[in-house]
């Protein structure tokens, strides 16, 4: 992997993990049309979805420090029903990453069929989101659990993670503001938990250059702090069908890549 391709997967990775078109599936794409197929490349898939975890801390960093606050109150209040709120969305992620995490990484193999097929997945949830009634609920247990099974579902490459969470909570009647707020904490914790996890089974070898890593990172970064502002706004407009529009061309385009 070179820099320029590096600063390109950063970037790619950076804007698609906030957009509803999945990080996923668009950095199988291009590892496919590149051809990269480095043993140690996880490294840098590490390295950016760190990049990306610390965009959403940095956009979301008064929102986490009310959280905090009010938590460590030690009673029961907005703040922590809120964040009790996160942890029950984190079941269903942690439970298929510990059962079906292995069968999961399987599926990470540039099957460009696959991707394409869970991007008109993604576009039919986005359509959905779309035609949905609008409406003002909160986050509920109940909606809470059910968002973070959208998200355990989202572990296909190509189906979209932020997609599928938001539609599902706009489809239960979420008010847009917050789903888009619970969508975007709701995955820090598992993505570090997951990072981790690589880091620990990552075999002793030679690892990828450190100018390599840093490249990706920055650009991810600085991608993923803007695609991660310019989402709430999309959200709270009820701007995501186009996304729908997109998802089918690539998704169409990818299959059809496949047979040739």
């Amino acid at each position: 992997m070179s820099i320029l391709e590096a600063i390109v997967l950063g970037m790619i990775q950076g804007l698609t993990e906030f957009l509803p078109v999945s990080s996923s599936g668009h950095l199988e794409l291009a590892n496919y049309l590149f051809g990269i197929e480095e043993p140690n490349n996880m490294q840098f898939t590490i390295a950016v979805h760190a990049a990306t975890v610390l965009s959403t801390i940095v956009v979301f960093a008064r929102e986490l420090l009310r959280l905090f606050k009010g938590l460590f109150k030690f009673k029961m209040n907005d703040e922590t029903v809120f964040i009790l709120n996160l942890v029950i969305s984190m079941v269903p992620i942690g439970f298929v990453g510990l059962v079906f995490g292995d069968q999961v990484e399987a599926l990470f193999t540039s099957n460009i069929r696959l991707v394409g097929a869970m991007l008109i997945v993604t576009a039919a949830l986005l359509t959905f989101a779309h035609y949905a009634k609008p409406r003002t609920k909160p986050v509920t247990p109940k909606s809470a659990f059910i968002i973070g099974l959208a998200q355990a579902l989202a572990v296909m490459p190509g189906l979209s993670r932020s997609g599928s969470t938001i539609s599902t909570g706009l489809m239960l009647g979420v008010k847009r503001e917050e789903v888009s707020k619970f969508s975007f904490l709701m995955v820090l914790v598992p993505v570090l938990g997951a990072n981790l996890l690589e880091l620990v089974k990552m075999p002793a070898g030679e690892s990828m250059p450190g100018g390599i890593l840093l490249a990706g990172f920055i650009a991810a970064f600085v991608t993923g702090t803007f695609a991660c502002r310019w989402m709430i706004k999309l959200v709270n407009r009820g701007k995501l069908v186009w996304f729908a529009v997109y998802c089918v061309v690539v998704g169409v385009t990818a299959v059809i890549m496949s047979f040739v």
